[in-house]
Formats: structure tokens, sequence, C-alpha cells
């Protein structure tokens, strides 16, 4: 019995030895619940999911950079390219994964229409989201853009302003809160979601699926490409993932696989 007791206790050790901890920033909704949904299939794997939820987009970054954290998913391309350049990090995308269509949201308002000229609009006060943000304003139009096509657009780049709009950039986390002190604000999803929103119902105007803002899975080039990882994308991307951001968020969030 003895004997058997220690074998045993030999075969637990090595497979507890065996397991490997992958530690993943995010963003609480939807990316830490997407990756609390493939928790177990990875800890079937032999990878222990560890996640950290961050409430801003600076510091998963930095901590990924900084080797304190293996990955992060929270953020777009636009968004890594211009963190990158900023910071000089050489940060990169592992996978693509899903889409939070972007939304303008108001308090005060059913619809656009409805804006008051002067009507103070809240936008994030980084730079590829308030691009994004500019962006789908123009889409809807309520401005002109210098160049429709810039994804870094800005305030001062708008040529044309029939209602008069007033501009206050603020960060995107804060974005919800004013909610009832402005009179429109674009809101990223996955704030909008944290905040109760429902983009798909409450957003006067949203982004389609066809968004080139994919949320990706990102990593550290001496990284990107381990066991870990690629049992991590795997599971991002399978058919289950995709049931289940149909069920639970019902278009609010999409695949981008």
């Amino acid at each position: 019995m003895k004997k058997l007791l220690a074998i045993f206790a030999a075969v637990t050790a090595l497979s507890a030895q065996a397991n490997e901890t992958l530690t993943v920033a995010a963003s609480a909704v939807p990316h830490a619940e997407i990756l609390e949904f493939v928790k177990p299939t990875l800890a079937k794997e032999g990878v222990d999911l560890n996640i950290k939820v961050f409430n801003d987009y600076i510091q998963p970054n930095v901590q990924v950079s900084q080797n304190r954290m293996d990955a992060n998913f929270f953020q777009h391309q636009p968004y890594l390219d211009e963190f990158n350049k900023g910071k000089g990090t050489d940060l990169v995308a592992v996978a693509k994964v899903h889409i939070e269509p972007f939304g303008a949201y108001s308090d005060k308002f059913k619809t656009l229409e409805e804006l008051p000229t002067g009507a103070n609009v809240a936008l994030p006060n980084d730079a590829t989201n308030e691009g994004r943000a500019l962006l789908l304003l123009a889409k809807a139009g309520l401005i002109t853009l210098k160049d429709p096509g810039n994804i870094l657009s800005k305030p001062s780049d708008v040529v044309n302003n029939p209602k008069d709009l007033k501009f206050r950039e603020l960060e995107a986390a804060t974005l919800p809160r004013v909610l009832t002190q402005v009179d429109l604000a674009l809101i990223n999803t996955n704030y909008a979601l944290s905040a109760k929103l429902d983009p798909t119902k409450d957003a006067l105007i949203i982004e389609g699926a066809d968004s080139p803002y994919a949320n990706i899975l990102v990593a550290r080039p001496d990284n990107k490409d381990s066991d870990a990882m690629k049992k991590l994308v795997a599971a991002l991307q399978s058919p289950e993932v995709k049931t289940f951001l149909a069920e639970k968020y019902k278009g609010a969030v999409v695949p981008a696989f």
C-alpha cells in the first residue's frame, strides 16, 4: 500500500510539474469572460490560465512588454500599432478573436436627428479610438473629415460640422459614467457592456460586423509561438467560442475568425 501511495504521489507531482501557467491581462468584459470560458479546456491540455483583469488600456501592454505577463487580450491592431510606436515596444498580435462593434450612446435622445446644435459629444482620448469614433460620426453624416480614411483623425481634422458639435476628449473607461452629462458619447463595447448597455438596442449608431477593429491576443516576439500560446489560440478560435459569443452577447460581440 505504501508503495502504491508513493507511486500515486510521484505521478501527481509529475502531472503538476507538466502544467504550464499562462498569465493573461484582460479587460473585464468581454475579454476576461471569454478567457474564463476556455480556461477548463486549456486545463485539460496542461495549461493553467491565470487571468488578470485591468480597467485601463495602458498597463496590460506595459505588463507584457516588461515580462510580468505572458499576453494580453483587450485591444485591436490600430491601437497596438500606435502603442508600439509611441512607447518603443515590439508587442505582436498572435490571433484575431472577436469584434466589438463601436457605438454612439445618449441618455437624452433617441435618435441622432434629435441632437441639438452645439451638442456636447464625448470621445475616447486615445488616438486610435478617437479616430474610430470620428469615422463613425462621419459615416452617420454628422461631420465631414479632411481624410475620410484616416483612422487617426482628430477633432481638428473635422472640416464640416453642421450641428456645431462640441467634442470632449475623455479616457475611454470613463465614458459610460458621463452619459448623463453629455448629449452623446462614443463608447467601446467592452465598457458599454460593463455599464449594462446593450449595443444592439441602446446604440444610436453602431459599426457593422465588418469592422476592421478585431480584438487580438497580444504577446512578445519571444513567446508568441510557445506551445501554451498555440493552445490558447486554438481554444479562442474554436467553434465552441463562436457559439458562446452568439449565445451570451447576441450580436454585441461577434467572431473575427
